[in-house]
């Protein structure tokens, strides 16, 4: 029998209307995350100023909505970050290191030439398998 789909909402992190997308969803034990972005739950106001700052805010997003599908953030297992400007990197990866330890999520680090609004600097997705972690 194949595991079902299931819709978690995290009261941490805002969803869009029905008919949108779903923010997280679990399969099994395999917890889907889409691209966060640093938006406070308004939607509208962009958290940080810098790729520190919203890289930040955006691990605190993705933490909830991992926990919200009963898992944690050690059972990430990859994730796919996309920026607007490559140099940005080594502050992506310093705020990466305040959230991870031990065996760091399997990553790709994409340039594109714009997000959802000129403010926002980076989006990440993630995947995760709940118990994988230590």
């Amino acid at each position: 029998m194949a595991a079902k789909k299931q819709r978690f909402i995290s009261p941490n992190v805002a969803e869009y209307p029905p008919g949108h997308w779903s923010n997280t969803l679990r399969v099994g034990d395999a917890i889907y995350v889409s691209g966060m972005t640093a938006r406070a739950n308004d939607l509208k106001t962009i958290q940080g100023a810098t790729a520190y700052e919203q890289a930040k805010v955006i691990f605190t997003k993705l933490k909830h909505c991992i926990e919200a599908a009963g898992g944690k953030m050690s059972d990430m297992v990859k994730m796919n970050i996309y920026v607007t400007n490559m140099a940005d990197n080594k502050e992506i990866w310093r705020a990466r290191q305040e959230f991870f330890e031990g065996d760091f999520p399997c990553s790709t680090l994409v340039q594109v030439a714009g997000l959802a609004l000129p403010e926002i600097l980076l989006e990440i997705e993630a995947v995760a398998y709940a118990g994988s972690g230590d």
